[in-house]
């Protein structure tokens, strides 16, 4: 920080997390195109000037608007090229075009969304993963991944099918790394208490939100059963039949798809001895649901706030991350 406030430049980085790319991707930005640092601090260490920064600000909007980047780099070095006799101008920090639209969110998810319009999958698998390891999956999926999803969203929807391949790569991605960083179940046995049954309602076909709460279940201890997308009416209450669990969470994220019979039904399921029978903890997940009469069924209000409520149902408590980084520093995930 010293050697940046004192105008030595940044390091690749802090460029790399100013512009939403890898440092890998700066280096072979360096080594193909010739867009490298001015000067070297020490001879050895690579320190980038506002000069630089602006070069590979203006890379990035070119290739970030699909021209190919040998002349993405050749353009950017044109048109940073103070002409003849000029003192160039200070360097301003610009909204690439066809920028999401992000509002006020953390700096990661910002590099996220900027490397997922330049469909840089490098960065986005390095960003996701920094992020989980950095803050857990609660917060990574609330205040990075869901943001940025939601902001690509709404582009594809106001500009066509123009961003719809940064949707499918940022999903893919996200989904990846969700399922990297879930432990393996526990050992095969009989548990006391019946695992988490989590799945689409029929017609669903979003599953990310369901993918982050069971990594996030998996984390804190919780037995997990995931049947992902567009699950049948039928092979649900078989399913709740079968695994007698502990609760449900049934996913809906349009109104067409959140059907309440349908939950009602699964609510209604018992299993067990006469005399002794049990039934399931209905959580119902998604906007589809909302406005709906869902009385004596749960309604969480994001991650964390099921996270809290199954855990609570385990006795491993809210608020318990099990990520290493968080684990070793003995401390819960940080909040903006």
């Amino acid at each position: 920080m010293d050697d940046e406030s004192a105008g030595a430049g940044l390091t690749t980085g802090a460029l790399a997390r100013r512009l939403g790319v890898s440092p890998t991707t700066l280096r072979s930005w360096d080594r193909r195109y010739g867009l490298g640092p001015a000067a070297r601090a020490d001879g050895r260490h690579r320190r980038w000037t506002p000069d630089d920064v602006a070069v590979l600000e203006a890379m990035c909007r070119l290739t970030s608007s699909g021209v190919p980047p040998a002349e993405a780099a050749r353009t950017a070095r044109d048109a940073t090229r103070p002409p003849a006799g000029r003192t160039p101008a200070p360097a301003s920090r610009s909204r690439a075009p066809g920028a999401l639209p992000l509002g006020d969110v953390r700096q990661e998810c910002r590099g996220l969304a900027r490397a997922a319009v330049r469909l840089d999958a490098p960065a986005v698998e390095e960003q996701l993963d920094g992020v989980v390891t950095e803050y857990g999956i609660t917060v990574a999926w609330q205040d990075v991944m869901a943001p940025a999803l939601h902001a690509v969203g709404r582009k594809w929807v106001s500009s066509g099918d123009r961003y719809i391949e940064v949707e499918h790569l940022l999903s893919w991605h996200v989904s990846t790394t969700l399922r990297r960083h879930t432990p393996r179940l526990g050992p095969a046995g009989t548990p006391v208490t019946g695992p988490v049954l989590l799945a689409c309602a029929p017609g669903e076909q979003h599953t990310l939100p369901l993918e982050a709460l069971n990594a996030a279940l998996v984390q804190h201890g919780v037995p997990t059963r995931m049947f992902g997308s567009a699950v049948p009416a039928e092979a649900l209450a078989a399913a709740v039949r079968r695994l007698g669990p502990a609760a449900v969470v049934l996913w809906s994220q349009s109104r067409a798809t959140a059907s309440l019979p349908l939950a009602r039904q699964i609510a209604d399921v018992e299993w067990g001895v006469r005399g002794a029978r049990s039934q399931t903890l209905m959580m119902l997940g998604g906007p589809g649901w909302a406005g709906r009469s869902c009385h004596g069924m749960l309604r969480p209000t994001g991650l964390a706030d099921a996270l809290d409520t199954l855990t609570a149902a385990y006795g491993t408590g809210p608020g318990r991350d099990l990520t290493p980084a968080r684990a070793r520093a003995g401390t819960g995930p940080a909040r903006p």
